[in-house]
């Protein structure tokens, strides 16, 4: 079923006033049908979009008709208008069925989400219905090969013209490069600093536009990922995202949702290699009984569950904390990456471990689910720089 069609019965005051541990009927029709989307359209091919090194058109389009393609989005806009909270459900469920499909999911909507509440009109016109419906992709390109997590030091730099800017530079480890139809670009207009960086859409027939090489990497081979290089392209006026010095503020406004989001990825991810873990406990004998029949296995799998449920209690915390706009709402973002990214992993590996040779094998799934999550704990800022922005706040808070 279409996102857009089920409705919330929020509470009296907007359901976001007050925590509620329990999730509404309308909350478990979304994530079930992540969940069944992922199961149908996604985890029967998932080792072989890896091979491939890509993720086909026609599912991402179909994931755009059931309204993943805007989760966020306001519905005046096209979108399908639903909470942070919501969307940590969706990926979560997505997830489970493969952590790279979802999380280029994921990356796809924070730049919608960036193109709906910052782009002028006409490029509203020409690109948010599209990239609502998932006919075409964004990429978010942040990171530079000199500037990972210094973000504010980037170099990329856009030129005033007398038509709009002159572009020149490189974007790093972008997911979609190559691939996507738009790209969402911060880079300088001003003087150093985050207050001299604006935000860009740059479409990816642009003169000047090429890409790097296809990245080899660990995890997320599905998803292509390469350079985006940025030779004088010149770019429109009103391509330019929202006021000119602005688009640092965008960018870490855009993380904020996308740290829960990747999160949530991690804990799908995880959840479904303890699931994975238990189903071959039942089956695997050893010493005349079945493993789970072994206590110290049981201690194990009791710590991953309770882990696994920590973590997403904090999770779903930190968004509400995001859709309620409270004051500390970035700093809980920021631990709740750590906390869920960094547990999940060790989840995750933990399951391997269970499943003995049989867990290095590709035919379980869990070889992948561990390449998949190591980069969780990278990207969308670091989990060092997580623990960064949490003890700045504890700072600025103090007294």
């Amino acid at each position: 079923m279409p996102l857009a069609r089920i409705r919330f019965a929020r509470s009296g005051d907007g359901g976001s006033a007050a925590l509620d541990f329990a999730l509404t009927e309308e909350q478990g029709l979304i994530f079930d049908t992540a969940l069944d989307f992922g199961r149908q359209a996604i985890a029967p091919h998932a080792y072989a979009w890896e091979r491939d090194g890509t993720i086909p058109r026609d599912v991402l389009e179909e994931a755009g008709g059931l309204g993943f393609g805007a989760i966020y989005v306001p519905e005046e806009l096209g979108g399908t208008g639903l909470t942070r909270l919501d969307a940590t459900l969706v990926f979560e469920a997505l997830s489970r069925a493969c952590p790279s499909v979802a999380a280029f999911i994921s990356i796809h909507n924070m730049c919608t989400n960036m193109v709906a509440k910052y782009a002028t009109p006409a490029v509203r016109e020409r690109w948010l219905e599209q990239l609502v419906s998932m006919e075409a992709i964004a990429s978010y390109c942040l990171t530079e090969p000199g500037s990972g997590s210094d973000a504010a030091a980037l170099r990329t730099r856009a030129a005033r013209t007398a038509d709009g800017y002159r572009l020149d530079g490189a974007k790093a480890f972008i997911s979609g490069g190559g691939y996507s139809d738009l790209y969402v670009v911060m880079c300088r207009t001003g003087a150093d600093g985050p207050k001299g960086i604006s935000t860009l859409v740059v479409p990816e027939n642009t003169d000047g536009l090429s890409f790097g090489a296809a990245e080899r990497k660990m995890g997320w081979k599905a998803q292509p990922t390469a350079q985006v290089q940025f030779d004088g392209c010149e770019v429109p006026a009103d391509h330019l995202l929202g006021d000119e010095g602005s688009g640092f503020s965008y960018a870490m406004e855009g993380l904020d949702g996308g740290r829960l989001n990747i999160a949530a990825c991690a804990l799908g991810g995880a959840q479904a290699a303890l699931s994975a873990a238990l189903e071959y406990m039942g089956e695997r004998s050893a010493f005349g009984r079945t493993i789970d029949q072994f206590q110290g296995l049981q201690f194990k799998i009791a710590d991953m569950e309770t882990e696994l449920q920590a973590a997403r209690v904090f999770l779903r915390q930190a968004a509400w904390k995001l859709d309620t706009q409270a004051s500390d709402a970035t700093k809980h973002c920021a631990m709740a990456k750590r906390f869920v990214t960094d547990t999940a992993f060790r989840v995750a590996n933990d399951a391997l471990q269970l499943l003995g040779g049989y867990g290095y094998l590709e035919d379980y799934g869990l070889e992948k689910i561990v390449r998949d999550l190591r980069v969780h704990q990278i990207l969308e800022g670091t989990n060092e720089i997580m623990r960064v922005i949490t003890a700045r706040a504890l700072i600025a808070e103090r007294g």
